[in-house]
């Protein structure tokens, strides 16, 4: 059989990369850049190959689970939701609908219907019980965004393709092609943005991949990026660099933020920093008076106590040096579709609310609808109302990615039932009573909801199916998660979902435009499910056809015909239509904002621990079921303890030798790898591994099982605003094995 050629949108990271696919006798052939994609330009890293690994796993679960006795066995799938049904109605009806748990991992972004659908489930069951692995990343950037300009998701992105200065904190997008910012080929774009006279700078503990291409690297201790910040804007207030511009007069709060960091002068922030004033100044000026610049920062500085409060702050110093909302600057994408932004009244809206409720055992304030993923494990081992006795998953693990993971499979034992959807039989999942297993991308359509709202350039692609799929022997995850939705209604297991996916699109569409809802229903026939979806966004979307009365505007049908995606153009000022703030003003002076930093200021003289440990990202093992596939697993270990030389020898350990690493919440072993990329006081051991637990079925990832850096944290310690786990700069001790 003749070899064909298809085009997909990568789904293993943020840079959302377009390839191109070889396939001949139904196999993978080839996997390759696509040199025309209108966003990626041909730009592909080594995870993109790894799909045909992905795709061709033998221990990739192509069929149901039960547990029967001890073990998980084959089973059909009316026999799954038949068990799920026998198990789950049960709890739900004596015990209410609190008592179960939804927790959905990182890649449900990179598949639509999962995404898509597991809100309706969500919606289905009503529990406050929902957790996700925005509380181990990205919460405060969500929350600080939310509170500042009215959206979770109105996050402005560095527009790199005209910046003169970018400073980049606590991120490393030559590892992660960007991480709440959607940029890939960081490496050529950052080429040219030094070929055009411009800087680079890399404040972060570890000389990253990213600092080593950097023109500057400041060697920041682990947890002082808050009062690195506030000296930043400090330096600007007193020096009378201040210049907002249009988006100061969108502003308010600007004097309460003078007030706010009026304290922390260089002077006194360089000693926690581990940086000299002067070098602090300087960088305050360059960015004051750079022509276009931006500030970004990332996982390190949102994964520490301060997350919210360092988020918030790196903000407002883009805003007052008069760099937000311009070119160069920090910008707002305008996606395509799905952008709640680019929806309703421009300029004005509702704003966010937080803490409708609250985590039964600690107390934490919902978020976004979210509880934080730490709180899951005394949720189910903590008897009383309302105790989580059952718990559905979703493409998550957070036996591994979260603190406290040992705690929390110990937890997950406890559970009357657990269901998980996911394709891998992993440290999480082995928990399970019944896994659904979704299917390989490859035989599933895609559009990235999510990442065009953090592109560094506005475009639209779809890509189809690469392989055929048969909807009977293996349905897709929109399908599962629709029957799920079903079966906690009370509609039964074997209720007609084609019905009920019409039923709940018609609810949707009666409230956005009750006119107009029967009409709109039939123009998006004889679509359903996902696509039915995306075709309804795009066409109402910014840039849509509306239905006919903007002919030429974006479609399903227009996109599909489009298989190297529609260019969009470059960012563009988007200020005032983009807030939703219920004055039509940022916030330059969130109130819990302002008083976090005054605890931090309270805690600035608190002398640095003697040894901290921080995370790392490798580019091809971003998330842990990647250690399984053999073309991102082979080359040189990547789950050692990075140490500095001097650090090994006080410690007694030497490179190429066995550790133990101990934490606030455990101690671990560990293989050392000597390293000056590292300053003294800090170690760092990367994150997604340990596996070694006893049932999980990853036979690539078990031959370097490395060790859970979750395992060494204590999952009590978390940014109090919107409850992310502290993930970097805890204190540690080290000693030989």
């Amino acid at each position: 059989m003749s070899a064909t050629v298809h085009r997909r949108i990568c789904p293993l990271c943020e840079a959302c990369c377009g390839l191109e696919i070889e396939v001949a006798d139904g196999r993978v052939q080839r996997i390759r850049g696509a040199e025309d994609d209108v966003f990626s330009r041909g730009f592909i890293c080594p995870k993109a190959v790894a799909l045909k690994d992905l795709h061709e796993d033998p221990d990739r679960l192509r069929t149901p689970l039960i547990r029967r006795g001890a073990t998980l066995e084959p089973a059909t799938w009316d026999d799954a939701f038949a068990e799920i049904e026998r198990r789950l109605r049960p709890i739900i009806a004596e015990h209410g609908r609190d008592a179960v748990a939804l927790a959905v991992g990182n890649p449900a972004a990179h598949k639509m219907g999962l995404l898509l659908y597991f809100a309706r489930l969500a919606r289905a069951l009503g529990s406050r019980n929902v957790f996700s692995a925005s509380t181990l990343d990205q919460m405060p950037r969500q929350l600080q965004c939310g509170w500042m300009y009215g959206h979770w998701l109105s996050v402005p992105v560095p527009d790199i393709a005209r910046t003169r200065l970018l400073v980049i904190l606590g991120g490393n997008p030559m590892a992660s092609n960007g991480s709440m910012w959607t940029v890939p080929d960081f490496r050529g774009k950052a080429k040219a943005l030094r070929e055009r006279g411009g800087r680079l700078v890399v404040i972060d503990p570890r000389r990253t991949e990213t600092a080593a291409i950097a023109d500057q690297h400041l060697a920041i201790r682990p947890g002082a990026d808050v009062f690195l910040l506030a000296a930043l804007l400090q330096v600007v207030f007193a020096e009378g660099l201040a210049r907002p511009g249009r988006a100061g007069e969108l502003s308010r709060g600007l004097d309460d933020l003078q007030a706010a960091v009026a304290a922390f002068t260089p002077e006194t922030v360089a000693a926690r920093c581990g940086l000299p004033a002067e070098t602090l100044r300087h960088l305050a000026r360059d960015i004051a008076r750079s022509e276009a610049a931006c500030v970004y920062g990332r996982l390190g500085v949102h994964t520490q106590r301060w997350g919210t409060t360092c988020a918030w702050l790196i903000d407002a110093l883009n805003l007052v040096t008069g760099h937000l909302d311009e070119p160069g600057g920090a910008m707002w994408p305008r996606a395509a579709a799905f952008a709640a932004n680019t929806e309703g009244r421009p300029g004005q809206g509702r704003g966010i609310v937080t803490g409708r409720h609250a985590s039964r055992v600690s107390g934490a304030p919902e978020v976004f609808g979210e509880l934080p993923m730490t709180c899951l494990a005394e949720e189910i081992t903590t008897p009383g109302p309302g105790q989580v006795r059952a718990l559905i998953t979703a493409g998550t693990n957070p036996v591994l990615s979260a603190p406290g993971g040992q705690r929390l499979a110990d937890a997950l034992d406890g559970l009357d039932f657990m269901l998980s959807l996911d394709i891998y039989l992993n440290e999480t999942s082995r928990h399970a009573d019944v896994i659904l297993p979704g299917r390989s991308p490859l035989e599933d359509g895609h559009y990235d909801i999510a990442f065009p709202q953090l592109s560094d350039r506005n475009h639209a692609r779809y890509s189809p199916a690469v392989l055929p799929a048969d909807d009977a022997a293996h349905p897709p995850e929109w399908r599962l998660l629709l029957r799920l939705a079903a079966l906690v209604s009370g509609q039964g297991a074997d209720a007609d979902l084609d019905a009920l996916d019409d039923a709940l699109l018609a609810e949707d569409l009666r409230r956005r435009a009750p006119q107009h809802a029967d009409a709109l229903l039939a123009a998006l026939s004889p679509r359903r499910g996902p696509e039915r979806l995306l075709d309804l966004a795009l066409r109402a979307g910014p840039y849509g056809d509306a239905f006919g009365q903007r002919p030429g505007g974006l479609s399903l049908d227009r996109l599909a015909a489009a298989p190297a995606g529609i260019d969009l153009g470059e960012l563009q000022p988007r200020l005032p239509e983009v807030l939703r703030t219920p004055d039509g003003l940022i916030d330059l002076a969130p109130a819990a904002c302002v008083a976090d930093l005054a605890q931090a200021a309270e805690r600035l003289a608190e002398p640095a621990p003697p040894l901290v440990v921080i995370g790392r990202r490798d580019l091809r093992s971003n998330n842990s079921w990647m250690h399984n596939l053999p073309v991102l697993a082979k080359g040189p270990d990547r789950s050692t303890l990075w140490v500095h030389p001097d650090d090994a020898a006080a410690h007694g350990v030497a490179e190429g030798g066995a550790a133990r690493l101990a934490g606030p919440g455990g101690e671990v072993g560990v293989r050392v790898n000597c390293s000056t990329d590292l300053p003294r006081g800090v170690v760092c051991l990367p994150h997604g591994w340990g596996h070694d637990r006893p049932g999980a079925q990853l036979r690539v990832a078990a031959e370097r099982p490395g060790a859970s850096l979750n395992d060494l944290l204590d999952e009590r310690l978390r940014d109090p605003l919107s409850g992310n786990a502290v993930l970097a700069g805890v204190p540690v001790t080290l000693a030989p094995a």
